[in-house]
């Protein structure tokens, strides 16, 4: 999964975090969702529970995106056998059977995304009263399908993603704005799909698997709420022109009405359990901290290297050998002109205060952190001589940098998931 890892498992505990990242990534690949979370027998597609008659329906569509959209359309497709359908991704990584893949841009929207979420939304729009409608729903689909509401652009709308990004807001911010915005978030896909029938089939990358939240809701009904959005924009000082003068001339509008219903199939938990499950396989004791870390990601950083630390001093919270899980978005609050992301902003901040005994492992599970080439870092403790040169790169939000010198950045390319962020510290 990742390159040159003979010259990153250079001990065992480097090994050991490699392991436990391979397998969480694995967990969490649609394929393997969708293998633990649907199935079709006796022609009734059941979902978590729900059951859904196939015999009920004439035609079957499967449309939807994300950064892991198409390898979910594939394993949906697999099962299901769609008459058609369409689904926009950012770099394919699957071929699903009878569903069309569009490409489209990410973090921020471009032409590919407005031409992805049109086709989308008119193949939603063509289904009948007696169509099964499944939607393919993944982290990145706000990006991804974008359509924009009103007289905005994509330009615009990639404008306001990215100095939102910038100021260090969260995704749920960033998605309030959005779903303001756009004629397909907040159950919009839901509400042109309408009389069909729709399931949405979401895999999250969103703290707490809200899938409200996951590409900003397509198929959760929600109101829309200009004055909330506005108050995203001036809480992190973002001007956005065109943005603000849509949301002021903006009303409220309720939650559109239509009867979908969503299911998450695969989140950040599912990473984490698979990565403990190879920690105990080899001895060492596992602590899952929590899927819901947020905040600045070098400041987490600390936080877990402290936890680490005590662990090597005092056995607490688990004793030694020991390895720390954790999961969830943190954000980084751009000051520096330098390149870099959060995975790897929380490498660097965790190997300032990092145990000698102690390696630290955190990548973005879809394979591209921040708006770098890497997933993310495997680093140890720093040394006193190290230290000034870490507190620049900080200092610069240049971690990219500091990192590729030491060869300390993990690279995979696409994974073809994305349940966020996956974190492990090995404590020998």
């Amino acid at each position: 999964m990742f390159a040159d890892r003979s010259a990153h498992a250079t001990s065992p505990a480097r090994e050991l975090a490699l392991d436990c990242l391979t397998a969480g990534i694995e967990a969490a690949r649609p394929e393997r969702a969708v293998e633990r979370q649907c199935a079709v027998r006796n022609g009734t597609f059941r979902v978590r529970g729900a059951d859904y008659d196939l015999s009920a329906y004439e035609k079957m569509l499967v449309v939807g995106g994300g950064k892991a959209a198409d390898g979910l359309a594939a394993a949906l497709a697999d099962r299901l056998d769609p008459d058609g359908g369409v689904v926009v991704t950012g770099a394919r990584t699957a071929d699903p059977d009878g569903v069309a893949v569009r490409l489209g841009e990410h973090p921020t929207p471009g032409e590919g995304s407005v031409a992805g979420a049109e086709a989308v939304l008119a193949a939603a729009e063509a289904a009948g009263e007696e169509t099964l409608v499944v939607a393919a729903i993944t982290g990145g689909g706000s990006a991804l399908l974008c359509a924009p509401a009103g007289g905005l652009a994509a330009d615009d709308l990639a404008a306001v993603t990215a100095d939102l990004l910038a100021a260090g807001a969260p995704v749920e911010a960033v998605n309030r704005v959005r779903r303001a915005c756009s004629s397909l978030k907040g159950g919009g896909l839901a509400a042109a799909a309408a009389p069909a029938t729709i399931v949405g089939i979401v895999v999250s990358d969103v703290v707490g698997d809200d899938p409200g939240v996951v590409a900003s809701g397509p198929t959760v009904p929600r109101p829309v709420d200009p004055e909330a959005a506005l108050a995203v924009l001036d809480r992190y000082d973002v001007r956005a022109a065109a943005v603000r003068e849509h949301l002021e001339a903006a009303t409220p509008e309720p939650a559109p009405a239509v009867d979908a219903a969503t299911h998450v199939v695969a989140g950040a938990a599912d990473a984490i359990e698979a990565a403990a499950a190879v920690a105990a396989d080899r001895g060492y004791e596992p602590c899952r901290l929590s899927t819901r870390i947020e905040g600045e990601a070098s400041e987490a950083g600390r936080l877990h290297a402290a936890v680490a630390a005590e662990v090597a001093a005092a056995g607490h919270p688990v004793e030694p050998p020991a390895v720390l899980l954790s999961g969830g978005e943190t954000t980084v609050t751009v000051d520096g002109d330098g390149a870099g992301g959060p995975n790897q902003e929380f490498a660097v901040g965790a190997g300032l205060a990092l145990p000698s005994e102690a390696a630290v492992a955190a990548v973005d599970t879809d394979g591209r952190d921040g708006s770098t080439d890497a997933a993310g870092a495997l680093v140890g403790g720093f040394d006193d001589a190290t230290a000034q040169a870490v507190r620049a790169a900080l200092a610069e939000n240049d971690c990219h940098g500091f990192l590729e010198e030491r060869d300390a950045l993990l690279r995979s390319g696409p994974t073809g998931t994305n349940v966020n962020d996956l974190r492990v510290v090995v404590v020998d």
